[in-house]
């Protein structure tokens, strides 16, 4: 039980400080939100848009993405099961998901959007900051590597001894009884 809570803790950091990659791939992959500023107010310069969806979507689908690669990468290391393992997965995924949220945001574009307008200048387009409407989302890289991991135990994973494999009937039957 000790090697195993040990190999979750190591399986628990390591998921987690992929997060740090998955935060960047979502400053530089997702749509970014244009802003318009006049003399008074900051104004969407599209209305209709659909960036600010968009970034949502895009942290959702890679978080998707470093869950099953997660989940894959733990199966062929370890090719077996167990609750610390399947604990490690889904803590690992969250915490995860909360790092790149915030690596995300802080390699975005500003988070102080009126000081940004005044300094772009009056009518000039400029982006919005990073901004994860669905907290959803931050749960999409636990479900994913959990759904994977259980796909693939299912699959590949070794299999319980079968109940019924000894045969409780002989093959030919008993001769007669002994005199």
């Amino acid at each position: 039980m000790k090697t195993e809570l040990r190999e979750a803790a190591v399986i628990t950091v390591a998921v987690a400080l992929a997060g740090a990659l998955l935060g960047v791939l979502w400053a530089w992959l997702t749509p970014h939100v244009p802003l318009i500023a006049d003399a008074t107010t900051v104004y969407l310069k599209d209305t209709e848009g659909e960036q600010a969806i968009g970034v949502d979507g895009t942290f959702t689908l890679l978080a998707l993405g470093f869950g099953a690669l997660s989940a894959l990468v733990v199966f062929l290391v370890r090719r077996r099961g167990g609750v610390p393992l399947v604990i490690a997965l889904a803590l690992g995924g969250l915490l995860g998901s909360l790092l790149a949220w915030r690596v995300g945001i802080w390699l975005g574009p500003t988070q102080n959007v009126v000081a940004h307008a005044k300094a772009v200048g009056k009518g000039v387009t400029f982006s919005a900051p990073l901004k994860l409407g669905a907290h959803g989302a931050l749960l999409a890289w636990s479900l994913s590597a959990l759904v994977v991991h259980l796909g693939l135990m299912a699959l590949f994973g070794p299999r319980d001894p079968d109940p019924y494999e000894q045969n409780p009937y002989p093959a030919t039957p008993p001769g007669p009884p002994a005199a």
